[in-house]
């Protein structure tokens, strides 16, 4: 008996019920796949490390369909820590792509089969030139794992899908090996933020790692004051300026410092007598400066350790040469 309009409709409203459900399974189908690779781990993938790291040319990415996808992934997460690498369809190859390979290349050819045609069509060519193969399949035994200088397994036992049919598990484990790859090769190069940001210097996080204090400080219309001057006139120096400081100099080198809540705290203090005082009754002697070459990350942590809004930005004969705030750390 065929079901009605209304049949499914109503059938339907009750599964929209359990989305929720569906989703908690397909997550820990998931996840257990995830972690089902790790005794799998095994002499095949440290020769994978080894064969990158020594690579003096590219990793070539390639695969077919979902694999091609997260291939694609897997070479721009390579290429953004330190593994100059990029993925290429191994059909462009039978039209002249051919040309980017070199000896010096590594080609990560990803499977879940192991038998895809083709890719394994495109195997002889790479074999003829001697360029080391990294295979990545979830069938040790498969015709890629045969032909391939090291095999990485990745086998599941079964899809999330619930007809265990789309690739979904598989690509979901696929895609941690290639993150397990970078990080592997990460930790053996010694992959350091700095070197990070060079790979990625329109984010935020290149920003602070490569922009300088030289490149954001405020350098005309410094709040000037000297030691000997009354807390009085001062006051007028430090609200001039609209930084909330005044820095004090002698013989044009930076000997001290003093703040808004330093100038409240004196008036609290010594009331009428305050007018009088001399800036060094309340300047802090130390402090702290940097030089203009200090990445903005590297004066993020002094503020923060020191708990402080901005910092002076000094020679090395400390003559000063500007002044970094929290607002202009913010790139």
């Amino acid at each position: 008996m065929n079901e009605t309009s209304t049949d499914k409709n109503e059938i339907a409203t009750e599964r929209l019920k359990h989305v929720n459900e569906y989703a908690i399974q397909c997550i820990n189908d998931e996840a257990k796949a995830l972690t089902d690779l790790i005794p799998q781990l095994d002499h095949n993938f440290e020769k994978s490390v080894e064969l990158i790291y020594h690579c003096h040319g590219k990793v070539i990415v390639t695969g077919v369909g979902k694999s091609g996808h997260i291939g694609a992934k897997i070479a721009a997460t390579l290429s953004s820590t330190g593994t100059p690498s990029f993925f290429i369809n191994p059909l462009d190859v039978f039209h002249g792509d051919l040309g980017v390979m070199t000896k010096d290349d590594v080609v990560l050819a990803i499977s879940n089969s192991g038998h895809t045609d083709e890719l394994l069509r495109f195997i002889p060519m790479v074999l003829h030139m001697e360029i080391p193969i990294i295979g990545m399949s979830g069938n040790p035994d498969s015709l890629l794992a045969k032909y391939s200088t090291a095999h990485i397994n990745i086998r599941v036992e079964k899809e999330a899908c619930p007809l265990n049919l789309a690739p979904t598990s598989s690509t979901t484990a696929t895609l941690a090996m290639g993150d397990a790859l970078a990080i592997a090769l990460m930790k053996v190069r010694d992959f350091k933020p700095r070197d990070f940001a060079q790979f990625h210097p329109g984010g935020s996080l290149g920003k602070r790692l490569l922009t300088t204090a030289a490149d954001v400080m405020k350098s005309d219309d410094m709040p000037v004051i000297s030691k000997d001057m009354p807390l009085g006139d001062a006051i007028l120096e430090v609200s001039k300026g609209k930084m909330g400081m005044g820095v004090a100099i002698e013989n044009d080198k930076v000997i001290g410092l003093i703040t808004d809540g330093d100038l409240r705290r004196a008036m609290e203090k010594w009331r009428e007598n305050f007018f009088d005082r001399p800036v060094s009754d309340i300047m802090t002697c130390s402090p702290k400066m940097v030089a203009p070459t200090a990445k903005i990350s590297e004066i993020q942590k002094i503020m923060s350790k020191y708990k402080i809004h901005s910092v002076l930005v000094v020679d090395e004969q400390l003559h000063l040469l500007g002044i970094v705030d929290h607002y202009r750390c913010m790139v």
